[in-house]
């Protein structure tokens, strides 16, 4: 309780726009930060509300960034692109598309003895009621403990918002190129009618041709006895 409670005010923080522009040292905390991008201002915002409270539209970018943060918000690295994220996959009825970019941060966020991986962009395609935590599950397996997002695809392998005396937060984190991962929910080929049927029926009628010979020759042979 004490946990969620600091992170609360980490994230009230945050949105009260404390943040400062130059390095300095303060207590924090190492977590996931969750993030919105905003395309208009080509920013990434502080998410006002968890993942599971958030119903992302079609076309929208979510971000994910582990890193030891305080008053300012350590967002990912790498920019909400949209149409470079979800270019290999085509809008489907009834469905929704979400990008979403997963940055684990740098060598100097992580925890003793972890190494976090390549930041990746991967598009989902999901149905439109889906929440940001559903889409989240759709990139990669998901590690919850008191309702908060402690693990992403496994990373880190322990630990969830702990606290951190005397952080340094640098004034800005240099832009990282994003692995773009192929798209997840998102049906390639759909076979045709035709094609299902074909595939299915052909070896039943090839069985109805074989009895249908062997019962004409058997009626022929019993004929022929009888003559």
């Amino acid at each position: 309780m004490i946990k969620r409670l600091l992170l609360s005010l980490v994230a009230g923080l945050l949105l009260a726009g404390t943040a400062t522009t130059l390095a300095h040292a303060e207590d924090g905390f190492r977590f996931w930060g969750y993030y919105q991008w905003t395309a208009s201002s080509s920013q990434w915002a502080f998410a006002q509300k968890g993942p599971d409270g958030v119903v992302p539209a079609d076309g929208s970018v979510e971000g994910w960034r582990y890193a030891v943060g305080g008053a300012k918000p350590r967002v990912p690295r790498a920019a909400g692109d949209f149409a470079a994220i979800c270019k290999d996959a085509p809008a489907e009825t009834g469905k929704k598309r979400v990008a979403v970019v997963v940055d684990p941060g740098t060598t100097e966020d992580a925890t003793a003895g972890q190494q976090p991986g390549t930041p990746t962009g991967t598009c989902v395609v999901t149905d439109v009621k889906s929440n940001g935590a559903q889409v989240l599950s759709a990139v990669g397996p998901t590690r919850l403990e008191k309702g908060l997002t402690c693990g992403i695809s496994g990373y880190p392998a322990s630990g969830c918002g702990e606290a951190v005396k005397s952080i340094t937060v640098p004034a800005s984190d240099s832009p990282v190129q994003l692995e773009i991962k192929a798209p997840v929910g998102f049906s390639a080929v759909k076979p045709s009618a035709a094609q299902d049927e074909g595939t299915t029926w052909w070896p039943y009628v090839v069985v109805v041709v074989i009895l249908g010979g062997l019962l004409a020759g058997g009626v022929l042979l019993a004929r022929r006895r009888r003559t």
